[in-house]
């Protein structure tokens, strides 16, 4: 079966891609080895070189690679040329950092000496989603090929050609054939690769279904996994709170990548002094955003990236409403070619609701009111996820107890969730484990070797 890319903003089919047989799987499992063997003794500055190569190409190219994520996933242009951005941030920072942060460490202990090595692993599977089809990768890929460890894409079926883009630009920068490598496999190839004793560990960016089903095999085959699931990331609205600002910040965090991100703003959880201010503006700025076609600059907002999403989604509003949720705006699917629906806020949502208990995956902020700071931290933690929140208050006790009380991955005060390539990123619960990016991501893939000499 031929892997397509469709262009979600008009249901066009652009091209079509043959997924490779097991023959050419194999052709690339054995020559991803043979290029770790010597890729693995390359030196830092020579890696850094290419690295920093990649980061240009990244720039110079941005409005070609913008576009091509536009097209093939619906983003907006402005968030893909910013996507771009990001992507060569990361490899510039990893470039610069990347020798520091696995450099040996000396412990004193009874020897004449002892140390800590990072030692590169070997070929890593890294299965990614489309909704940041640059961003997901670079982030593994920087850090991952900076250590000495070799890379096998196998990208989300609808960005075929985000992912050979990607494998481009590594080729182009200079690295060696062989160390990145774009597997255009469909989903059933994912277990045989991961199963092959080439390959040493996987990360996956995904759904938790995806996620556990890699790591069920990685854990039969006893190799290493980071998996980053999904989120129904809280946005905590105090009454101390700048109300401008954080209406402006849940704007922004529930509409990125058009609702498609899972640091997404998903539940609005805000106190019932300031609820009805809150839910009134926070309607009349959804009603304010333009969709349309994501390649017109004036557009806030794109199309969702399948149709099969916004089926999803408009039967977790409808499921929410029928549960006792007032619609505010929005609430149906928009008439014509591509995959669009409307910006759409919900008021009343408790636990219990689709809303609430799901991640929702679009443009549909939920609002949840509570009456105190306890009620509060109850509901943000009242979920299976744990990968990010947002929690707005000026009251320094309040943050004290936000930080160290909600259950994630990270906590965002008076600020939006995001990720950071100076900052671990990652989650806990059904959020998945380990982290990406800092120096703690890019420890992930690295054999931690003790030495101890007499």
């Amino acid at each position: 079966m031929p892997i397509a890319s469709v262009n979600p903003a008009t249901g066009e089919t652009m091209r079509e891609f043959e997924a490779l047989g097991p023959e050419t799987i194999e052709e690339k499992l054995e020559l991803s080895m043979k290029a770790f063997r010597a890729y693995r003794k390359v030196p830092f500055e020579e890696r850094a070189a290419k690295m920093r190569r990649a980061g240009g190409i990244l720039r110079q190219k941005k409005r070609t690679f913008a576009e091509l994520m536009t097209r093939e996933m619906g983003k907006t242009i402005a968030s893909a040329e910013a996507e771009v951005e990001k992507c060569a941030w990361v490899c510039e920072f990893y470039a610069e950092k990347a020798q520091a942060f696995l450099a040996e460490e000396e412990i004193a202990t009874d020897a004449g000496r002892s140390f800590v090595r990072y030692e590169p692993l070997g070929p890593v599977l890294a299965v990614m989603p489309w909704n940041f089809p640059f961003w997901q990768v670079f982030r593994f890929a920087a850090p991952a090929l900076m250590a000495g460890n070799v890379g096998l894409l196998k990208h989300a079926s609808n960005v075929p050609q985000c992912a050979l883009a990607i494998e481009e630009i590594f080729r182009e920068a200079g690295f060696p054939a062989g160390v990145f490598q774009t597997l255009l496999v469909e989903a059933g190839r994912v277990e045989g690769i991961l199963r092959d004793p080439r390959v040493v560990a996987a990360t996956l960016t995904g759904s938790e279904p995806a996620g556990r089903r890699v790591a069920a095999v990685a854990g039969e085959e006893i190799k290493k996994t980071v998996l980053e699931l999904g989120g129904s990331d809280p946005f905590v609205v105090l009454p101390s709170a700048d109300l401008e600002r954080a209406l402006d910040s849940a704007v922004k965090a529930r509409i990125i990548n058009n609702g498609q991100s899972c640091i997404a703003a998903k539940r609005f959880i805000v106190h019932e002094a300031i609820a009805s201010a809150f839910e009134k503006r926070m309607t009349e700025r959804f009603e304010a955003l333009r969709v349309g076609d994501p390649l017109d600059e004036r557009n806030d907002m794109g199309p969702l990236a399948r149709p099969e999403f916004v089926e999803e989604l408009h039967s977790q509003v409808e499921r929410t409403v029928t549960a006792g949720a007032r619609l505010l705006t929005g609430g149906r699917r928009i008439d014509g070619p591509g995959y669009f629906y409307e910006p759409t806020v919900l008021g009343d949502v408790r636990p219990g609701m689709a809303a609430h208990d799901e991640e929702t995956f679009g443009p549909v902020a939920a609002i949840i009111r509570v009456s105190d700071l306890e009620q509060a931290i109850e509901i943000a933690n009242g979920t299976g996820f744990g990968l990010g929140a947002s929690v707005w208050t000026n009251d320094e006790s309040e943050q004290a107890r936000l930080i160290g009380e909600i259950e994630a991955g990270a906590v965002f005060v008076n600020g939006m969730v995001k990720s950071d390539p100076r900052l671990p990123f990652g989650g806990i619960k059904r959020s998945g484990y380990g982290r990406e990016l800092g120096s703690f991501g890019i420890r992930e893939f690295v054999n931690v070797k003790t030495v101890w000499v007499a």
